[in-house]
């Protein structure tokens, strides 16, 4: 393996340097080429098979790892240093990436100059808010794992460019040195690798495999049913609006995440899905929904419910769509979850709109109703403050937020890991994206987990809600156990 640590001479400035390189239509050639280092993340825009993303970000080896468990924060830097904390995690990340919110530079056209990439988890939240320990903590994966990289490349599939990223200036901040030198050498050495030009033989002929057993609910109908009817209680009482609930799917797995993954992007090509490989587990995400955005001092989030599945044939699904665009009771879920994002944005923006609201997106599966909400920055704030300040995603909890997730921890009987959380960047120029991580398969020693839900209100009838719980879901359940299904 490279050593990192390794002195490169030249003077460092605070613009980066940016290197041109081969262009792939499919952005897993490139992440080929750095995915045996470690800490190796690949920020997918699905393309080519979806058509609502643009950038690619792929990275490995973070000059510093942050990984949050419980109370208490690790950081590791690639020199061999390590630092704990108590902290808030995502004050934490701010002193490690001083963001200049509105630094200009030569490159603004790129979405990332270097900065953090990686994962909050769903359970993230409790070091916001004090939330009661009910369900089972049985995945050992951290709440939080986001790595400061100095470097990325990035792909543009509109322009059809792509890009090596250096930020020599970010990492004398971070502190310590870092051998740029072999990132380069690697990206230089890849674009004349035979195998580059040839990914799907070389993946034929690798020795690396991937298998899976069955996936199980962790629920059966007569418990989702009983949940179900203690939520409408809740909001026939007036404790809640909507309760965004959940169920889990779980199998036995072994071999190579990376297969899986690029065999489900091929099934589900989704604008806001991520690959990470972590030291004991991976994260695969084919997420169509964002979170939170900034590009500058403009602020967007796009909250996704309402859904129905894709029909069979083209008049079923026309049908379906429209019956979706003009479900009272769908709307009504999104309208309410738009509200709770207003408030969130508010707290960091002003001049907070809603230029879309319950706008129809077709996915491979399903057809989502998508509202539009914008803000624009105050000049005290942060990417990191907005991004604190509403998570997790008002589309994944419920309304109000806070009593929603002390109902989810009551009746969803294990915790949701990274489930619901967030996957995504945040540039050291201040730029940030993020998805919500629903579509979200989560490996943890030999078990994998993916998990499908849905927003209850009063008017959520049980049967139709268990339906599309599994439905949102059903393509990467069924995708696996046909193409790895164990003998």
């Amino acid at each position: 393996m490279p050593d990192f640590t390794a002195t490169i001479p030249g003077f460092a400035t605070e613009e980066p340097r940016i290197i041109p390189l081969v262009y792939q239509p499919d952005s897993a050639h490139w992440f080929a080429a750095v995915r045996h280092l470690p800490n190796a993340i690949w920020l997918d825009s699905g393309h080519p098979g979806s058509s609502y993303g643009r950038f690619d970000i792929i990275a490995a080896a973070p000059q510093c790892l942050l990984e949050t468990r419980a109370a208490n924060t690790c950081i590791r830097y690639c020199d061999g240093r390590t630092d704990e904390s108590a902290q808030d995690p995502f004050y934490l990340l701010k002193q490690l990436l001083p963001v200049n919110q509105l630094f200009e530079h030569a490159n603004c056209h790129l979405p990332f100059i270097g900065g953090a990439l990686g994962y909050f988890g769903y359970d993230l939240g409790r070091r916001l808010e004090n939330m009661p320990n009910l369900a089972l903590d049985d995945i050992a994966l951290p709440e939080m794992s986001v790595g400061i990289y100095p470097w990325a490349i990035v792909q543009d599939h509109k322009q059809q460019e792509s890009w090596l990223v250096i930020n020599e200036s970010l990492s004398q901040k971070i502190g310590g040195a870092y051998n740029f030198l072999e990132i380069e050498q690697l990206c230089a050495a890849q674009a004349k690798n035979p195998v580059f030009h040839d990914l799907k033989q070389a993946l034929k002929s690798d020795d690396k495999s991937f298998k899976i057993s069955d996936f199980k609910s962790n629920l059966n109908v007569s418990n989702y049913r009983s949940a179900l009817a203690k939520i409408q209680d809740y909001i026939r009482a007036g404790d809640c609006y909507q309760v965004n609930f959940a169920q889990r799917f779980s199998a036995e797995f072994s071999g190579d995440p990376l297969i899986a993954y690029r065999v489900l992007r091929d099934a589900l090509p989704s604008p806001f899905s991520g690959f990470m490989q972590l030291e004991a587990g991976a994260v695969l995400s084919l997420s169509p929904e964002r979170f939170i955005q900034v590009r500058g001092s403009e602020v967007e989030t796009k909250p996704i419910k309402g859904t129905i599945k894709r029909g069979i044939t083209p008049e079923e699904d026309a049908a379906n769509a429209g019956w979706l665009q003009n479900s009272l009771k769908n709307r009504a879920e999104n309208v309410m979850i738009v509200d709770l994002l207003r408030n969130d944005l508010s707290k960091h923006c002003t001049h907070v709109r809603v230029p879309k609201l319950c706008e129809l997106q077709t996915f491979a599966n399903v057809h989502h109703l998508v509202s539009t909400v914008t803000g624009e920055l105050n000049a005290s704030a942060s990417a990191i403050d907005v991004l604190r300040d509403a998570f997790p995603g008002g589309s994944i909890t419920g309304a109000p937020k806070i009593r929603a997730m002390e109902i989810i921890e009551e009746l969803e009987p294990t915790r949701r890991s990274l489930y619901c959380g967030s996957l995504g960047y945040i540039s050291a120029d201040g730029q940030m994206d993020t998805s919500i991580a629903i579509r979200t398969l989560v490996c943890d020693g030999d078990k994998i987990h993916c998990w499908g839900g849905g927003g209850i209100i009063a008017d959520s009838e049980t049967d139709q809600e268990y339906r599309e719980s599994i439905a949102k879901v059903k393509v990467l359940m069924d995708t696996l156990e046909r193409e790895f299904i164990a003998d």
